[in-house]
C-alpha cells in the first residue's frame, strides 16, 4: 500500500521544491487547474511516460486526483511502485481538499 501525505506536508514539500507532484486526472481537468508545479500523468500513460518524466527512481513523488473517492492516484502510485519507484506517496484528499483550504492552483 502506498504511504499517504497530508496537505500540510505536501504544501511544505511543494514550497521547498523537494517533490514531484503528479496530477492523475490529466486532460481537461489538469488544464483547468492543478496543484502548483504538478505534472499530468493519467493511469493509462504511466508505462509510456514515466521513464522520461521521472528518470530518478528514488526521487520523492506524490500522486493526487480529485478526492478520496477517485482511484486514479492509487492506480498511478501502484504502477510507479511496480516499475521500481521507491519513494511514492499519495495525497488521498486530492485537489478538492486543497481548494477547500484556499491554497493556490495553476492552470495551463
Amino acid at each position: 500500500m502506498t504511504s499517504l501525505i497530508t496537505r500540510d506536508e505536501l504544501k511544505a514539500a511543494i514550497d521547498a521544491g523537494s517533490v514531484t507532484v503528479l496530477d492523475t486526472l490529466g486532460g481537461e481537468y489538469y488544464a483547468a487547474q492543478h496543484l502548483p508545479g504538478a505534472l499530468p500523468l493519467a493511469p493509462a500513460d504511466v508505462d509510456a511516460q514515466a521513464p522520461a518524466l521521472l528518470p530518478d527512481l528514488a526521487a520523492p513523488i506524490v500522486t493526487y486526483c480529485s478526492n478520496p473517492q477517485c482511484a486514479n492516484s492509487t492506480q498511478v502510485a501502484a504502477r510507479l511502485t511496480a516499475l521500481g519507484y521507491t519513494n511514492v506517496r499519495k495525497y488521498r484528499e486530492g485537489i478538492q481538499d486543497w481548494l477547500e483550504a484556499d491554497l493556490p492552483t495553476e492552470s495551463s
